[in-house]
């Protein structure tokens, strides 16, 4: 019988608690002071990072498989590097806990087909981290497509340009790499910090068709600025079966900071949405304006424990899948096209070092606005797309093969 089942309040842990797991830690901590949940175990391979302050009966592990057996959560927040995701997930689920798993939640179709097979078969639930599909501003543009106020989409795009400093691909021994100890880990700009743009597409094309998006061809174009194994910068397209295509055009060697806008283009105006600050303009509208407020994933995963039939979860395994499609056509690419000469400039030193693309944020701007690559725009460095068909089931037909 569960603590919720009890009365009590869930008994969480957290695996992976240093780096981003601190987040969830300040995540949990008022719920803790609530008395919402109770933060029973932390695990970390490294020691226990301070900040924020930890439960004085807390116990802190360095295995997971010890901790599961040892503290008996009810929710486990999984927060480890994307390649240990699975086995970890499994373990939680086995040792009969939901779990709250970081994005991305798997790495390939097949490691999603084992999971949902781990779900079905334990009962369990599991919550992904894409916290900003918790965003009241996406549902209030889904809604606005839902009704029709943007007539029929023709499109959905995103752009975002940031900057990673050299210091940022030595923060792990996985940073910057494609496999690690013969495992995937894929840590590109698409895969991971920008992750949560390409999810907002998914999204709002989900809202389109009443389904979630299912991948008939991915383009897609990789460059990097540095000798990395991932990329930094590429240009992205999903055709789905059904409803329109999608256009990632994303960044790590902006020239300026864009901080993630979601275009949706329709028949009757085009609505944008700035995901990371919950701003949106809608057609009609004079100016963007900020639409606040956020459902916490966590939270909802406990209200959904507590009433399974009345709350759905948020970001549930299966709406993740399209974005899995996506990171196993990346996974299966050819190596990101090297980006350099006078193209690339360098402003800072050392761990600060910073590279730029001359160029890049008109580019992908371009490339966002008109729905097209940035071969297809005539952009001088580009280069031809990588095209995969996938079947129905979401798996590649064939390997990647050169676009036209």
């Amino acid at each position: 019988m569960s603590a919720g089942a009890t009365g009590a309040p869930p008994r969480v842990a957290v695996i992976g608690t240093n780096g981003h797991g601190r987040w969830h830690r300040r995540v949990i901590a008022p719920l803790h002071e609530a008395g919402r949940l109770r933060l029973v175990a932390l695990v970390d391979v490294r020691p226990i990072e301070p900040e924020p302050a930890l439960p004085a009966d807390a116990a802190v592990f360095t295995d997971h498989a010890e901790m599961l057996a040892a503290a008996k959560p009810d929710v486990v927040v999984v927060c480890t590097p994307p390649h240990t995701h699975l086995p970890i997930a499994r373990d939680v689920l086995a040792a009969g806990a939901d779990v709250l798993l970081e994005k991305p939640p798997v790495l390939s179709m097949a490691e999603h087909r084992l999971l949902a097979a781990a779900l079905a078969e334990t009962g369990r639930a599991c919550q992904v981290g894409f916290q900003a599909l918790g965003s009241a501003a996406l549902a209030e543009l889904t809604a606005a497509v839902a009704a029709g106020r943007l007539g029929t989409v023709t499109g959905i795009a995103t752009v975002a340009a940031w900057q990673r400093s050299d210091g940022y691909y030595a923060r792990a021994p996985w940073a910057g790499r494609r496999t690690l100890d013969g495992r995937p880990v894929l840590d590109g700009a698409l895969a991971n910090p920008l992750a949560h743009a390409v999810m907002q597409c998914l999204a709002v094309a989900e809202a389109v068709t009443g389904a979630p998006v299912r991948p008939a061809t991915i383009e897609l174009e990789r460059y990097r600025v540095r000798p990395i194994e991932v990329d930094d910068t590429a240009a992205l397209r999903v055709v789905p079966r059904a409803g329109p295509p999608i256009v990632a055009a994303v960044t790590l060697a902006g020239e300026d900071f864009v901080a993630g806008e979601v275009l949706v283009t329709g028949s009757a105006g085009r609505a944008v949405l700035e995901y990371p600050t919950d701003r949106l303009l809608l057609p009609g509208d004079d100016a963007p304006r900020e639409v606040p407020g956020r459902r916490g994933l966590l939270e909802n995963l406990l209200a959904h424990r507590a009433d399974p039939a009345g709350t759905p979860l948020i970001a549930p395994l299966a709406r993740t899948a399209p974005f899995t499609a996506v990171l196993e056509a990346v996974q299966a690419a050819p190596e990101p096209t090297l980006l350099g000469g006078g193209l690339v400039t360098a402003t800072g030193r050392g761990p600060d070092r910073v590279l730029t693309v001359r160029g890049v944020n008109a580019a992908l701007r371009a490339a966002a606005a008109s729905g097209a690559l940035l071969s297809e725009l005539g952009v001088p460095w580009a280069v031809p797309p990588v095209r995969t068909e996938l079947t129905r089931e979401g798996a590649a037909e064939a390997g990647p093969v050169p676009g036209h």
